[in-house]
């Protein structure tokens, strides 16, 4: 193990900062899909066609989103949503965006709530002189994300935070890292990168010679996954385990 210093931990998100929930990727479009078409979710007094023209627009959108991701896995592509949207047809000027999009992020909110350990945490990192950055594979914007972390009351903590949606590259690409590493001021023989997943969060960091520890709870599905050879450099059962294996390469 090198002796070089830590000077920033960088974070994945979804599965690594909020704790892993399954959910019905189906549903979100759903939801947002009756927005558009002006079908109240708690009305059961629905034509028909009406409902399947939703259910339909629902389908198209998610398989725009899957494509996307797949790109994100074999080349490497980011996505902004707007992008799938416009490639599932949707009219971004639509009268109705705002309530579709404000309905999708309620679908999700029960899903984004910050891991309780996170804040302690990231104060003790912050108490060793250790600067906290965040690195996300999302199709979200920075705005949203950043309301998530205020909302949970951590957002002044984060010294650096890149999304791949306002980038051209995700994850496991050496310049998603290269551009997390620039948010923090950090070089990447210094840095740490912590995630769930063993391609995007291990193999990818330990490129570009970062070091990375792996959070080993998600239950990621099959589709999603990517074989790769790779062993990171610690495991943390808990985050604030993190801390403790920071202490031991000190």
């Amino acid at each position: 193990m090198t002796s070089e210093p830590i000077d920033a931990v960088i974070f994945d998100w979804g599965g690594t900062l909020t704790p892993w929930h399954p959910v019905d990727i189906g549903e979100q479009w759903r939801v947002y899909a009756r927005e558009i078409h002006g079908i109240p979710l708690d009305s059961s007094d629905i034509p028909e066609a009406d409902l399947q023209a939703a259910h339909d627009l629902a389908d198209r959108i998610l398989a725009a989103e899957d494509e996307a991701w797949a790109r994100g896995r074999t080349a490497h592509e980011s996505a902004h949503i707007d992008d799938i949207l416009a490639a599932a047809g949707l009219d971004p000027e639509n009268d109705k965006q705002l309530l579709a999009l404000a309905a999708y992020r309620r679908f999700w909110e029960p899903h984004t709530f910050t891991d309780p350990q996170v804040r302690p945490l990231w104060e003790g990192l912050h108490q060793r002189g250790i600067r906290v950055g965040l690195l996300s594979n999302t199709i979200w914007t920075r705005d949203y994300h950043r309301s998530v972390f205020a909302r949970d009351g951590v957002l002044d903590l984060i010294d650096g935070d890149v999304y791949s949606s306002e980038i051209h590259v995700v994850k496991p690409h050496r310049e998603a890292f290269e551009a997390a590493l620039a948010a923090v001021r950090v070089r990447a023989h210094r840095a740490v990168y912590v995630g769930d997943r063993l391609y995007e969060d291990v193999h990818g960091p330990q490129q570009i010679g970062m070091r990375a520890i792996w959070i080993p709870h998600s239950d990621i599905p099959l589709v999603q996954q990517v074989s790769v050879d790779a062993t990171p450099d610690a495991t943390a059962h808990e985050l604030l385990d993190i801390l403790k294996i920071i202490d031991g390469w000190a």
